[in-house]
């Protein structure tokens, strides 16, 4: 099978759930290269999907920092144009990165941003 799926819509199906979210990451080659920045499309606990700044190539093994869980590595299983597949090394816990992160400080919502009920007149 042609890893490099130029004429494919999408990477090979996968069996984890899936999230979508819109998420900005470095990839960064393991040897400490920086290769560039992506955009992770969708996650699970085994991988995820991403378009990158520059096409980078099936079997890439690489390093990305994912919020609230830190550097995570992986291998690219795929690649079509700008969008990879990338197959963690170690399944990871995908909420952790939807957390919200924090200070632990409480905040306000200010006026302007609040939601009122409507009366009826």
């Amino acid at each position: 099978m042609d890893r490099d799926q130029d004429g494919l819509e999408r990477g090979p199906a996968r069996t984890s759930p899936r999230d979508s979210l819109f998420l900005l990451t470095n990839l960064v080659g393991d040897d400490g290269v920086p290769l560039c920045q992506a955009r992770v499309r969708n996650l699970s606990a085994t991988g995820l999907m991403a378009e990158c700044e520059r096409r980078v190539t099936a079997e890439t093994r690489l390093i990305l920092e994912l919020r609230g869980l830190g550097r995570v590595a992986g291998q690219v299983a795929w690649s079509h144009g700008e969008r990879i597949g990338i197959a963690f090394d170690k399944p990871i816990d995908p909420h952790l990165v939807r957390r919200p992160v924090s200070n632990g400080e409480r905040h306000v919502i200010p006026d302007y941003l609040r939601s009122y009920p409507m009366r009826a007149r």
